[in-house]
């Protein structure tokens, strides 16, 4: 079973360069809403991870764009988890919604990093594989 999450957001004016089409860069802070609905999801969202001590970078990315979005777009952002036992790994589709097209696919690779010490772990913490483990079998 894999967890994942929706997030719904509408392409806005600033996000576009003059030809009405999203700037490429743009679609990253399109996956932060994806990451957010789906740790939300997990009970672990950011303020939670802080105080359990952790945050967790991006240490790798990659994105293949398929179709532009446009301005005023409505797209879904589908976020899945894919590994959680020794990092964070989400992949994510962004769909135009009036079309069902594909636009981006991409991943996110994340490490937990100890908030006192600056130290990366190469073991995901307890408190986040117990979330995983209540979710996978609650959701």
């Amino acid at each position: 079973m894999k967890l994942t999450a929706e997030a719904e957001l509408s392409v806005p004016f600033q996000d576009c360069d003059p030809m009405q089409i999203v700037w490429h860069g743009n679609y990253f802070r399109y996956l932060e809403e994806g990451r957010q609905a789906l740790l939300s999801k997990l009970d672990f969202g950011y303020n939670v991870m802080k105080a359990e001590g952790f945050a967790y970078p991006v240490i790798d990315t990659r994105m293949k764009y398929v179709s532009a979005a446009r301005f005023q777009d409505k797209l879904r952002v589908i976020a899945s988890l894919e590994e959680w036992e020794n990092r964070l790994k989400i992949s994510y589709r962004i769909i135009r919604i009036s079309d069902g097209k594909t636009c981006i696919k991409a991943y996110t690779t994340h490490c937990a990093v100890g908030i006192e010490d600056g130290e990366m772990r190469f073991a995901s913490p307890n408190c986040l594989l117990e979330r995983v483990n209540k979710c996978l079998n609650q959701c």
